[in-house]
């Protein structure tokens, strides 16, 4: 990468910004080889190598700016791996709540004052809604989520939902970030109230 960074026009020109889409588009091909049935080594081993060659690029543009290499990157997610694991790597017993237990830690290590901090904005509107969803139950907001079971085939029942709306003119993912948008002001405000009356 060094090399390639030195000696190539296209590569010596990319900046973290450029490559997003090369990211994005890598990330995304990974997914489709995991997803293939059957699963092809070949091709899971390449779309890797491709995701962590994007890795490598982003460090090098980073370690040419004297800010970081892949070294730190390496180490710091080795690090937080050991912080975030204690009941691996010290005599601390497993908890209950993995799921809980990993986003409070989180939270703490990077002085959170919210459950929906550090959730990315970019991501699709489905994937952030299970992660507002998923981060408010572990962090024990105070708001109403629905918990009925679900059948096994959730995906062919939310498919059905995308389908009803469709049919009824509806534009399902426009009406999912606004549904997102209103329980995520609720719980900011269930924050708020919680920290005002301290508990």
């Amino acid at each position: 990468m060094q090399r390639l960074r030195a000696d190539c026009p296209w590569d010596a020109k990319q900046t973290h910004r450029s490559l997003v889409t090369h990211l994005i588009e890598e990330t995304a091909e990974v997914v489709d080889a995991v997803e293939a049935d059957p699963i092809q080594d070949t091709d899971l081993r390449e779309e890797l190598g491709d995701l962590l060659m994007q890795v490598y690029f982003h460090a090098e543009i980073a370690r040419r700016d004297g800010r970081f290499d892949i070294e730190d990157v390496a180490r710091g997610i080795c690090d937080k791996l050991v912080a975030r694991h204690p009941w691996v790597f010290s005599q601390a017993d497993d908890p209950d709540d993995l799921a809980g237990t990993w986003e409070q830690a989180k939270q703490a290590e990077k002085k959170r004052t919210s459950a929906l901090e550090g959730i990315p904005e970019s991501l699709n509107t489905l994937a952030r809604a299970g992660k507002v969803v998923s981060r408010s139950r572990a962090m024990q907001v105070p708001v109403e989520l629905a918990s009925e079971p679900i059948t096994a085939d959730a995906g062919r029942e939310i498919l059905a939902i995308v389908q009803r709306a469709q049919a009824s003119g509806v534009d399902a993912d426009q009406a999912t970030r606004d549904a997102l948008r209103v329980l995520e002001n609720q719980v900011r405000e269930n924050e708020l109230h919680s920290r005002a009356s301290g508990s």
